[in-house]
């Protein structure tokens, strides 16, 4: 992955501003990625989160906890349709392992570490994304690469 996308991570606008609800996006190749997830940020919060504000002000009145709730349920509702309503995979980062590539490749440090979590219910990968939101969205994180192989798991490499 080319630095772009190693930096590329799901970052909102500063909380409660009049662009609380958007993703903040670089150019580039991982920016479609969060615009299909930006997509489905603002399905949730128009059409499916309760709450008494009327529809333009639901946008413009979240908090950070409520950015990383709908950060999370975008991401689990995507990976679910992703596993065909069955099943959905998250990909995290463990701590650094020491392994020697095998011939005619190289090791990158980051692909090494990633650890599949798989989920058979919606809301249990829901919940988990919910509990590690931070590894999506923090710099540094590789949160766009990380949704991206949580994604081609979830859809398997056969469909």
């Amino acid at each position: 992955f080319s630095g772009e996308w190693a930096a590329a991570h799901f970052s909102f606008h500063p909380p409660r501003s009049e662009l609380a609800y958007a993703l903040q996006a670089a150019q580039g190749g991982p920016r479609a990625i969060q615009a299909a997830v930006q997509a489905h940020i603002i399905t949730y919060l128009l059409f499916t989160r309760e709450t008494e504000s009327t529809h333009l002000e639901r946008l413009c009145r979240l908090g950070q906890w409520e950015q990383g709730q709908a950060l999370a349920t975008a991401l689990a509702e995507t990976l679910w349709a992703a596993g065909g309503g069955g099943r959905a995979v998250v990909c995290l980062v463990t701590a650094p392992v020491t392994t020697v590539p095998h011939e005619g490749y190289r090791a990158s440090s980051f692909t090494e570490r990633i650890r599949l979590f798989e989920f058979s219910e919606r809301a249990a990968a829901q919940e988990f994304i919910s509990d590690h939101i931070n590894c999506f969205k923090g710099k540094g994180s590789h949160g766009v690469i990380l949704f991206l192989y949580s994604l081609l798991f979830s859809r398997t490499l056969e469909r």
